[in-house]
Order: structure tokens, then sequence, then C-alpha cells
């Protein structure tokens, strides 16, 4: 026998890959015709303003007095250095001014391998490991962070681990937590391509937060494959590349609503976890994010596109509430 003779050969009637892809309900690969998305957020808005890295109560009043002043709807802010970097008074607050404004306040659950003793993410291939939570006791402590945000009436936490994921979609279930707390998938657990996507919104995820590096048609296949709203920055801090891509907002809601423009800072320092220590500096990068949403704004508006912007308090924002004990 033929040495050729003994080599497997492929079928020519075997379902190739893409068309593999496509019986699952995924995109065949990325959309670069950029179809437009019909999809919307429950109150038939196209898009929603979030500034990120508002880390308390000081930030928060910078952000809604410049949001004022540059008249710009901010729709969500969020935090990133943790439930337990802030005491029990700095969350009443945040709270009560957030619910005031009629604003969502995201939080994150911390702490994560990054933040601990893990050698692992100092090594030169660790970097993707540092977002993960690090054994059960760090599980636990996650979690801890998500019931004392609910406890204080929070109704949003971010989340960067899959195992933290479906266990707050289980507490969220059993009623260990409200039904109606959200879990904001943070950009560090890379969301980078449709199957990933359609698994986190399968274990519960209530937005999903993309690589800020994605092309228009990698997102595009994205939101072809799941409904939930999209995080997007269109500036992202140097951590995350750097990259200001104002002039890309009219198309990325075109083909990516229901989605919340992200303002992040170039040239800005990494600031978590926060504290007074920074608090200067962390209320002059959250005025100068809300004047980034304002040419954001201008941007869209002078490009023609008409699209629909939420009104503040809209449904599906999870604006916080009373606070308030939680039960089991």
């Amino acid at each position: 026998m033929m040495m050729e003779d003994r080599v497997p050969r492929r079928s020519s009637d075997r379902m190739s890959i893409r068309d593999g892809l496509e019986r699952m309900g995924l995109p065949a690969g990325d959309l670069h015709e950029l179809p437009t998305s019909e999809k919307r957020f429950p109150d038939g808005a196209h898009y929603r303003f979030e500034i990120p890295s508002t880390e308390g109560p000081r930030c928060l009043e910078a952000v809604l007095e410049e949001a004022d002043r540059l008249d710009v709807v901010v729709h969500r802010v969020s935090q990133g250095s943790g439930v337990f970097m802030l005491t029990d008074a700095e969350l009443d607050e945040f709270v009560a001014l957030a619910a005031a404004a009629n604003v969502e306040l995201s939080l994150f659950a911390r702490p994560n391998a990054g933040w601990d003793a893990s050698a692992t993410t100092w090594a030169p291939a660790g970097g993707a490991f540092a977002a993960s939570v690090r054994g059960q006791d760090q599980l636990a402590a996650v979690l801890e962070d998500v019931v004392r945000a609910a406890e204080h009436g929070v109704r949003s936490v971010l989340l960067a681990d899959v195992g933290a994921l479906d266990a707050f979609s289980r507490l969220r279930a059993g009623g260990v937590v409200p039904a109606d707390m959200q879990a904001k998938m943070s950009v560090m657990l890379p969301t980078a391509n449709a199957g990933t996507a359609r698994v986190l919104a399968e274990l519960g995820a209530s937005t999903l937060n993309l690589p800020p590096d994605l092309s228009l048609a990698q997102i595009a296949a994205i939101r072809a494959a799941v409904d939930l709203p999209i995080d997007f920055y269109v500036e992202a801090p140097d951590t995350l590349g750097g990259f200001v891509r104002l002039h890309e907002i009219p198309e990325l809601i075109r083909v990516a609503a229901p989605v919340y423009v992200k303002f992040g800072l170039r040239n800005a320092p990494d600031i978590y976890p926060s504290g007074t220590h920074l608090e200067q500096t962390a209320v002059a990068l959250s005025r100068e994010r809300v004047r980034r949403a304002r040419l954001g704004l201008e941007l869209l508006e002078r490009s023609g596109y008409e699209a629909r912007r939420s009104e503040l308090g809209a449904a599906g924002l999870a604006v916080p509430a009373a606070a308030a004990p939680v039960t089991a």
C-alpha cells in the first residue's frame, strides 16, 4: 500500500466550520458589511453614555456637575476600585447621589488575582490572569462585595471572572441578592468573539464590555449573536491601549445598538485602587471624561446620523434603590 493511501482524506461533503458556526446561531465570520443593528434598549433607544472610573461620592458629584454644565446626559457611572474600598458612609452617599440623579451606579466586586500575592500575574505571560478570581476564599470575598453592595441599595456590579458570574447568577436566582441586580461584565474579561459573548449571556450577564481594539466588523458579529447591551470604550485608558475612537461613534451606534458609549481617558494615571490620597486627581479625571462625552456628542450631532438616546432613569438602567437589608 502506498503511503499516500493511508493518509486520511477530507470528505467533500463534510460540513465546513463556517457552516457549522451558522448552524450554531453564530456568524460565520466578522461582518465586514457592517449591518445596521435593529436591536434596542427596552425604551427603544440606540445608545446611552457611561463615565467609568467614578471612584467615589466626590467623583460622582464632579460628573453630575459637569454633565449639567456641558448639557451631557450621563446614564451610568462605573467604579473600578471595588466595593470593599468604600466605607459604609461612602457607599450610602454614593447611592444617594446616583439615585437622586436617576443614574445607574455600577461598582466593581473585588478582589482579583492581580491585587493579591499572585506571582503569576507579574510573569511575562501572566497578565491575562490578573482579573481572575484566585481561589475559593477570593471568590467568597467577591460575592461578599456583591451582597454588601446590594444591602446598600446598589443594583449593578462589575464582574471579571466566569465563575464569579455563574455564582452571582445562582445567588440572584436563589434570592440572596435582589432579582433586579445586574452583572456588568468588566473589560478585563475579554469578550472578543461572538461565541464568548453568547456564553456570558447564557450565564446571566446583563451587559458585555468588549475589548477596545475590536474592529466594527468584529463588533457587528458579536451584536448579531446576542441581544444584551454592549459597553464600548470610544476612548480607552493607556492600560487598555489608549485608543481614541471618537470619530467612530456614529457607526458604532449604528452597528452595535443597544450600546453604552464609554469615555475613558488617554494620558491619565491609573488610580486603582483609589482613595483620599488620589481624590483631587480622580475628581479632575472625572470632569474631563464628561468633557470627552461632550466632544463625542457634538461629533455625533455633526455626523447627521439620527440615533435615539435614552432619558435618565430609563427602563433597564440599574438605578440604585433605597438601602435595605437583603434577606435570602
